[in-house]
């Protein structure tokens, strides 16, 4: 039985002690006012089983994901995995369950270690379809893995949502199974470079990594420029995997352009800022693709890292929300904490493709694949990380891309003014 109603029944025991007491008329009253009370109590106790009785959790979804735990991209393998964790989580532990109409559903994340490989990554979807039977995949990071994972779900017929592939080149394919939540990987630099532009750079020389998104990134960078008026001094590629970008830092220090552009990962930043404390290298301005929104760059680079200059998909200071996980803010407090770090934009990237998968098929009613893809294709909502709409190709053409600068070890957003909460400080 209840505690309350215990409670209730133990209080009517006692008034009825005090009713004998009373005499006969007065305890009629008290017995009668008693029998409400214990009536009411039971009823608030009983409405709340009633409904959790009509709504139940009665199954899992289960959803699965190669992730780089170890290799080139084990960093933002991590910040990726505890995206899609912290929406698990509050899926399951706060928001009960994903809806359907016969009953609530517990989510199930397969992970898989990609290794950081592009082969491994594709067994690795293969493998959680075939044997693990998961019912929708969730992307690894970085467009290299993306592409060939993304081509074995297609294969098989399963829908991918994914925010850290933005290579342009994928969603040209025609796939009608993959979805990015994120900014394409060709306005990575817009706003930077409009920037740059307003604040008075003249030349640029661009370095970047010859893989597919380090190459969407600089072909946009290469569009953006002209646009802008900005003159390019120097194209540089490198080979995947670097070890030492010196030759190249060292030849852009001779041009002694306005500003530098690093298209790549993680590891591409520390070797760009490395390389160009070696060399003497000091442009007025950097902008860097990924890192200079990671707070562990300046953890391991330092001073170095000031004035630099990098997109963004997000940032909790942003004035994003929605009805499922609150703010921008507010995801940032349940992520640190969940895992004591501030969340990157690969974490808040990966929460949102769980997150629209998630709408998507509470919408449709169903886990039915051409169901789900047909409500993806027609979503419009605003949440967390921003507003999500697809257009034909899958790709997320509502959410515009940020821009963050380093100033005094802080990370600060600097671009669309809308969403700035510093100025952006020119030269560096």
């Amino acid at each position: 039985m209840n505690k309350l109603l215990r409670l209730a029944l133990g209080l009517l025991a006692v008034l009825g002690l005090v009713a004998v007491s009373c005499g006969s008329d007065d305890a009629t009253d008290v017995v009668e006012a008693a029998d409400d009370a214990v009536a009411d109590v039971a009823d608030a106790v009983d409405e709340p089983a009633a409904a959790a009785d009509a709504d139940p959790v009665v199954g899992t979804i289960k959803f699965g994901a190669a992730l780089s735990e170890t290799g080139k991209y084990s960093v933002e393998g991590k910040d990726s995995r505890q995206g899609y964790d912290t929406w698990a989580r509050w899926v399951n532990e706060e928001y009960g369950g994903i809806k359907l109409p016969d009953g609530r559903y517990e989510v199930e994340i397969v992970y898989y270690d990609d290794e950081s490989d592009a082969d491994t990554a594709a067994n690795l979807v293969q493998k959680l379809i075939d044997e693990d039977d998961v019912s929708f995949m969730l992307g690894p990071y970085s467009s290299g893995l993306t592409t060939g994972a993304s081509a074995i779900s297609e294969a098989a017929g399963v829908i991918m949502v994914e925010g850290n592939g933005t290579s342009n080149a994928m969603f040209e394919r025609g796939f009608e199974n993959l979805f990015l939540v994120a900014t394409i990987g060709s306005d990575y630099t817009k706003t930077g470079i409009e920037t740059f532009a307003a604040q008075g750079a003249n030349t640029a020389v661009i370095a970047y990594e010859d893989t597919s998104f380090p190459t969407a990134v600089a072909n946009g960078a290469i569009e953006h420029l002209e646009a802008a008026g900005i003159e390019i001094l120097a194209v540089e590629t490198y080979p995947k995997d670097p070890t030492d970008l010196t030759p190249i830092i060292s030849k852009f220090r001779e041009l002694d352009p306005d500003i530098f552009i690093g298209g790549g990962h993680y590891i591409d930043a520390v070797l760009f800022l490395n390389a160009s404390e070696d060399v003497g290298f000091e442009p007025d301005g950097m902008l860097i693709t990924v890192g200079p929104s990671n707070p562990k760059l300046i953890d391991e680079l330092g001073d170095s890292v000031n004035g630099v200059v990098g997109p963004t998909q997000w940032e909790a200071t942003m004035a994003y929300e929605g009805e499922w996980l609150g703010s921008a803010e507010d995801f940032a407090s349940r992520y640190e904490s969940y895992w004591g770090e501030p969340p990157v934009y690969q974490s808040a990237s990966a929460a949102a493709s769980g997150l629209a998968l998630q709408i998507a098929i509470e919408q449709a009613g169903t886990i039915e694949t051409g169901a789900v893809r047909d409500t993806l294709r027609s979503l419009e909502v605003d949440t967390f990380y921003g507003p999500i709409g697809f257009d034909d190709r899958g790709v997320n053409t509502r959410k515009p891309m940020g821009t963050v600068q380093v100033q005094d070890g802080v990370i600060n957003v600097v671009a669309p003014s809308a969403a700035a909460v510093a100025d952006f400080v020119y030269p560096r």
